[in-house]
């Protein structure tokens, strides 16, 4: 691992006090390990706003260098400047734009900003280089877009935007990834571009996740999962090997960093963490 990769992690905010205890806990046991930085999901048009906002307080009082995720589906550019105001005066200087997941019940297109460029952009406009700016990736193709040169398009136009960096969607298939930041080079596009990690602790709520996400589960490891029944040791054993193996492949080939989707779970992060080759 070169002294320019990083690991990441990300954590979503707890809706009730056993939720928030548990948060805590893994939060304390994984900064231990010293990430480069931390970042907080955002739910569907803000509706974990206030959850977000305590979070993030929460895990700069550990000491992290700490990345909101900000969605813009469902807000005005008066409230997404406000939030960012807000943010800007607690010190930080990391965002995570995105479009966002549509609210059941909301138009097509709620709010003033619709998109995750026009996002990125408005954060240039009203505050400068003030943050340092991360957007998405989808090395499998956006389950929304109408084809994969369309979404590299738009990967392309929230780099122009203003982006410093992506973090891809979750993967188990290596090649995707360097076909994408292949492709992404190809346009004259030089930004870390840093692979998504979901460690593997039940195959249930993965296929679920998958499904929502437009992840790919190759069908020998979805056999493997399944094979492995009620016996969730050992797919957590297996699990936590596979997912260390392909996120060593992927930093000796040159990925910038890995960025884990923790699920608040210290255990199942660490698991792949410490099987890694890593400083």
């Amino acid at each position: 691992m070169s002294l320019t990769q990083t690991i990441s992690l990300e954590f979503f905010p707890p809706r009730e006090e056993s939720a928030r205890l548990k948060l805590e806990e893994a939060a304390r046991r994984l900064v231990a390990h010293r990430p480069a930085y931390v970042s907080v999901t955002y739910g569907a048009g803000g509706s974990t706003r206030a959850g977000t906002a305590d979070t993030v307080k929460f895990m700069q009082s550990l000491g992290c260098d700490t990345a909101p995720h900000l969605s813009c589906i469902g807000s005005s550019r008066a409230e997404l400047v406000e939030i960012l105001e807000g943010y800007r005066a607690q010190g930080i200087r990391r965002i995570v734009a995105l479009r966002g997941d549509l609210p059941s019940g909301m138009g097509r297109h709620p709010g003033e900003v619709h998109y995750a460029d026009e996002l990125v952009s408005l954060i240039r406009e009203h505050f400068g280089d003030v943050f340092h700016i991360e957007v998405a990736a989808y090395p499998e193709v956006h389950p929304q877009a109408g084809s994969a040169s369309k979404d590299l398009d738009h990967f392309i136009g929230k780099v122009k935007a203003g982006a410093n960096g992506a973090i891809t969607q979750y993967f188990f298939n290596v090649d995707a990834y360097f076909d994408f930041v292949e492709r992404v080079q190809g346009r004259g596009i030089d930004i870390p571009i840093v692979p998504g990690i979901m460690p593997i602790t039940n195959y249930k709520q993965l296929a679920r996740f998958s499904n929502m996400c437009g992840a790919e589960i190759p069908r020998w490891l979805e056999a493997r999962l399944v094979d492995f029944g009620d016996d969730m040791a050992s797919l957590r054993e297996f699990g936590a090997d596979f997912v260390a193996g392909m996120a060593q492949r992927l930093l000796d080939q040159g990925a910038p960093g890995l960025h884990f989707y923790t699920l608040n779970n210290a255990k199942a992060t660490l698991a792949v963490w410490q099987r890694l080759n890593v400083a």
